[in-house]
């Protein structure tokens, strides 16, 4: 009973910092100035975040395929041990 007392005396207080973005002082709003970026640009970004995700996905699944061909390995020449194990 304690924490569901204690949730909803919590929601009252998240309205005061539900729209606070990177502080908690009143009335401030921090505007940025960004400049305006042409469509050569986005295109060029575009492309480039595309060849970083390829380069990225690349990595994990040679990554995840080095780690499995280990588990692998591990099994297969840990099976024999394994066997005499089982039957001793």
């Amino acid at each position: 009973m304690q924490v569901i007392n204690f949730n909803r005396n919590q929601l009252s207080q998240r309205e005061k910092f539900k729209y606070t973005l990177g502080g908690y002082k009143e009335g401030k709003t921090t505007e940025y100035n960004l400049p305006k970026a042409t469509v050569k640009q986005l295109k060029s970004i575009r492309k480039r975040l595309v060849e970083e995700r390829k380069i990225r996905m690349f990595k994990v699944i040679l990554v995840t395929a080095i780690i499995f061909l280990m588990l692998l390995w591990v099994f297969l020449f840990s099976a024999d041990g394994f066997v005499q194990l089982l039957t001793y």
